[in-house]
């Protein structure tokens, strides 16, 4: 069966949502929500153009709603897709804070569509290869996860656009756009919410500009969180906007090895495993739906997100980050001073 798709939001939702559904067998695009940029995609896509989530369920049949708008916009369009009883996925960080997040949950297990949450990181192959290494024991027990992410793109010299990325009622800033995904991980690898988070959120520069104008943000550039897994494990997460080079470093640290994926990106890894005797790279099996990295090398993980949601919507059960999980990263996000 083929699910019909309309995607609300024309930023995220145009440069992967889009592709990632149209190449997916599963699934067909028939419709785009955005008060400013819907006409042109739905010209060049040949599907129909709405102003907004309540519009587009009233004109068009669907069978998924996957929403990719600014954070303070998804509690409202998870809301109307769900009072319309469609499936749904929704973009990270889930809510602005953990009370929309509840509301979401609940609502969601009273109309008992499936839900997913677009945690596409997951599925990079060395995170995979890191979760079966954990679930089948190579890796025990576990004492520290420590995740860090280092970029250059809010250095202080850096031309961002003045939106509502910097702007913290918004649901702006690196606390939700990545360390979300780095609690994601952290979690699903300790297969256990933390018992207890702090943190600290460090804005380094607040002036800014654009190609427009100069302005002051009030949103974090850098993240820091420490979460505490109980039975003697803990995380270290660290998101950084202001470094001088692009770097990511996973390391999950058992008593019997340690394992740590690393490279230029969340995306682009390789995978070592390291014990008293011996340091080996380990082999990961290839991207499912490499032949789609070309267009944006988030598509071919959301693709295989797409799996797992298609088998949700067929059977009720199945791997796809679920709103539940949203919600344990959404209490972490508050603890350290995300929510609005």
């Amino acid at each position: 069966m083929t699910y019909r798709v309309g995607i609300v939001g024309a930023g995220f939702g145009e440069r992967v949502h889009l592709p990632a559904y149209a190449g997916h067998p599963n699934f067909e695009v028939v419709a785009i929500a955005s008060p400013h940029s819907a006409q042109r995609i739905a010209n060049e896509r040949d599907i129909t153009a709405f102003k907004d989530v309540n519009a587009m369920l009233a004109g068009i049949d669907l069978d998924v709603v996957s929403i990719a708008t600014p954070p303070f916009s998804h509690h409202d369009d998870v809301l109307a897709a769900l009072s319309a009883h469609k499936h749904v996925i929704c973009e990270k960080p889930f809510a602005l804070n953990v009370a929309q997040a509840q509301d979401m949950v609940q609502t969601a297990k009273t109309v008992g569509t499936a839900c997913g949450v677009m945690h596409e990181f997951r599925y990079v192959p060395q995170r995979q290869a890191l979760k079966e290494l954990v679930q089948n024991g190579h890796l025990a027990p576990l004492r520290d996860m420590e995740i860090t992410q280092l970029g250059m793109f809010l250095r202080a010299p850096v031309k961002r656009r003045g939106n509502w990325w910097f702007q913290k009622d918004k649901g702006g800033g690196i606390a939700g756009a990545l360390l979300s995904h780095l609690i994601d991980t952290s979690t699903w690898l300790a297969g256990r919410p933390p018992v207890h988070s702090v943190g600290v959120l460090r804005t380094a520069n607040a002036r800014r500009s654009d190609e427009e104008r100069s302005f002051t943000s009030d949103v974090d550039d850098g993240a820091f969180a420490l979460l505490d897994y109980g039975e003697g494990l803990v995380a270290r997460l660290t998101v950084d906007g202001t470094s001088a080079v692009d770097a990511f470093t996973l390391a999950v640290h058992a008593e019997n090895r340690t394992a740590v994926s690393s490279g230029t990106s969340m995306t682009r890894n390789t995978l070592f495993s390291i014990d008293e005797q011996d340091t080996a790279e380990l082999d990961c099996a290839p991207l499912k739906y490499a032949k789609f990295e070309p267009i944006n090398d988030h598509v071919p993980l959301v693709m295989e997100l797409l799996d797992a949601f298609s088998e949700q919507i067929r059977t009720g059960t199945s791997a796809v980050p679920t709103f539940e999980e949203a919600l344990q990263t959404q209490r972490v996000l508050d603890s350290i001073g995300f929510g609005a």
